[in-house]
């Protein structure tokens, strides 16, 4: 195995695993990861985060012998996964779900990956995965969305299951929400700013319990990608828009030229694509003025 140091140095990995009514499936789960990794002689902590559950989530990972960090009332996924890499012991960070979707058995080669990347997503495009039919049209449109607009293939955007250096998490927590869009975000932010990310194809199984994804998560994360975009390359958005109303006002013009007559829309056609382009100059400006005094 790739003898891993990051951040400050500490050897190891925290597995940290947001839980949020998921009693049927935590203890299991749990179980299932620290075999996996002791298996492999990885030296690990696993820190489940009880995201409010009302059931017995936390009593039965508790059970189990593993740190338990708990959230009086429901915060969010997000919410979660930073409380656990807040508290985490090692600067490598694996993140996973606690409904037995993702494989564990994943891990030991995403961390042998991990020495030369940034970030290692495990990206559901393996032989047998199971996604809700429902959610595969919009899905499809979100990852065809962010690719264009982040300028690179994304295989799978929001997988939960990645490893992470701590270090790298930490320059983009002021953005990183606390609802679902969290391993959204991070994609997008990593990607906008050449960070190595790499994809391994894993299996992803049926869930245990039943899912928080609602229809409506799908317009935050639609939100969500263009927001992540204007903030670190604001052009991908304004010249397409601006592109849009000038190709409009020009065919306008060329109809009122068959008239003999210049209408007002025209003008207000160009006066549009202009402003809209001067904005995503100024935003752009903004946006890497900032990058670059963070990152000093």
């Amino acid at each position: 195995m790739v003898d891993r140091q990051a951040g400050n140095g500490r050897q190891g990995v925290t597995v940290v695993i947001p839980a949020f009514n998921e009693q049927e499936a935590i203890g299991e789960e749990v179980a299932h990861l620290r075999e996996v990794l002791e298996g492999a002689g990885i030296e690990h902590e696993i820190l489940v985060v009880d995201d409010g559950s009302t059931d017995k989530t936390a009593g039965r990972a508790e059970a189990t012998g593993v740190e338990v960090l708990r959230h009086p009332v429901n915060r969010g996924y997000g919410a979660s996964l930073k409380t656990g890499i807040r508290r985490a012991r090692f600067d490598t960070i694996v993140i996973t779900d606690a409904d037995g979707t993702y494989p564990a058995e994943a891990i030991p080669e995403m961390l042998e990956r991990a020495g030369s990347y940034d970030m290692v997503v495990g990206a559901r495009t393996g032989a047998d995965v199971h996604v809700p039919a429902i959610r595969k049209p919009a899905k499809w449109f979100l990852q065809r969305l962010a690719s264009y607009l982040a300028e690179r293939d994304i295989p799978d955007l929001n997988s939960g299951l990645r490893v992470m250096r701590r270090d790298v998490v930490n320059r983009f927590e002021h953005i990183l929400p606390s609802g679902f869009s969290f391993t959204t975000t991070i994609t997008l932010s990593m990607l906008c700013n050449d960070y190595l990310v790499d994809y391994v194809p894993i299996n992803y199984r049926a869930r245990i319990g039943q899912s928080k994804i609602r229809p409506k998560h799908a317009y935050q994360f639609f939100l969500l990608i263009v927001r992540t975009i204007v903030y670190f390359n604001p052009l991908k958005i304004f010249l397409p828009l601006g592109a849009v109303l000038f190709l409009g006002a020009t065919a306008k013009f060329i109809y009122d030229l068959t008239l003999e007559n210049l209408s007002e829309t025209v003008v207000l056609g160009y006066l549009g694509a202009v402003i809209i382009w001067a904005i995503g100059l100024l935003s752009d400006q903004i946006a890497r003025t900032g990058l670059g005094s963070r990152s000093r």
